[in-house]
């Protein structure tokens, strides 16, 4: 069988089944399993997500093939242990999307986002409750973790906003976010006085607690506390690489100028950017 770029998924899945063929296939792909590709697999999410902010869709475009890739390298190796195959990937998201949208495929009346959005949540938790009954746990025990539902492999921001919206939902919650403002203040001090002991443990959970309460300031406003944390490191790049460009046209390398020096600089840079970026 002879192989060349393809519109059609069945030559994608040709072509992963190749991969993992012993004797033919590729030796990196074979010794790879569920647990080492799952990093990768990640990774291509995040680099979706950077080519859409970056406006992008060349690269976009590139991206999603090489997240589609994953999908399929999973399904390979799931296959291959008779676990289930890329049809059944395929079978089961398209039955929850008809199962979830029933104001599209059945014709239920929901018009507004937000019935749509009440439906798509009872629904899940249904489903949920399903699966729980026929893993054969009762009532209780399916009850039994409020956040169940939340991956933990998620980005620490991201599961942060989630469990805060899922506690919301039954009124732990602030309805002002100027209380999450005085919340964030209550961590600062909290951390300054975990620097004061010098106690690391201490440290650790104060800033992470500090962070968690960013997290829920930023799911107020509806910000995306990843999205936000990501911008922040573009602009610090961006600056420190106008740093380093104007060390070097004034004959200096990066370490030779001191922090003084360096931070008039971070203020020429963000000067710059006026009227370009956000400061």
């Amino acid at each position: 069988m002879s192989f060349s770029s393809s519109r059609d998924l069945a030559d994608l899945l040709a072509i992963m089944a190749r991969l993992r063929t012993h004797g033919v296939g590729c030796p990196w792909d074979l010794e790879q399993d569920f647990a080492s590709i799952a990093p990768y697999t990640i990774e291509e999410a995040y680099e979706v997500a950077d080519a859409i902010e970056r406006n992008d869709f060349r690269d976009l475009a590139d991206e999603l093939g090489d997240l589609l890739l994953q999908v399929v390298f999973h399904a390979r190796m799931a296959e291959e242990l008779g676990l289930f195959s890329f049809g059944e990937v395929v079978e089961r998201i398209t039955a929850k999307m008809i199962r979830r949208h029933p104001h599209v495929f059945a014709r239920s009346g929901e018009t507004t986002s937000s019935a749509v959005k009440e439906t798509w949540a009872a629904i899940k938790a249904r489903e949920k409750l399903e699966r729980s009954a026929a893993r054969g746990e009762d009532a209780e025990n399916r009850q039994g973790d409020f956040f169940t539902e939340i991956p933990s492999a998620l980005p620490a921001l991201t599961r942060a906003v989630k469990l805060q919206a899922r506690a919301s939902k039954v009124g732990f919650d602030w309805n002002d976010c100027t209380k999450v403002l005085e919340k964030i203040r209550e961590e600062t001090v909290e951390v300054e006085g975990a620097l004061a002991s010098g106690d690391k443990g201490a440290i650790e959970d104060e800033i992470g607690d500090l962070l968690f309460a960013v997290a829920n300031l930023a799911r107020h406003l509806e910000i995306d506390p990843e999205a936000a944390a990501r911008r922040a490191n573009a602009k610090f790049v961006r600056r420190f690489s106008f740093i380093a460009r104007e060390l070097a046209a004034s004959g200096k390398a990066l370490g030779q100028a001191d922090l003084e020096e360096m931070d008039a600089l971070w203020e020429r840079a963000k000067q710059s950017e006026a009227g370009q970026h956000p400061a």
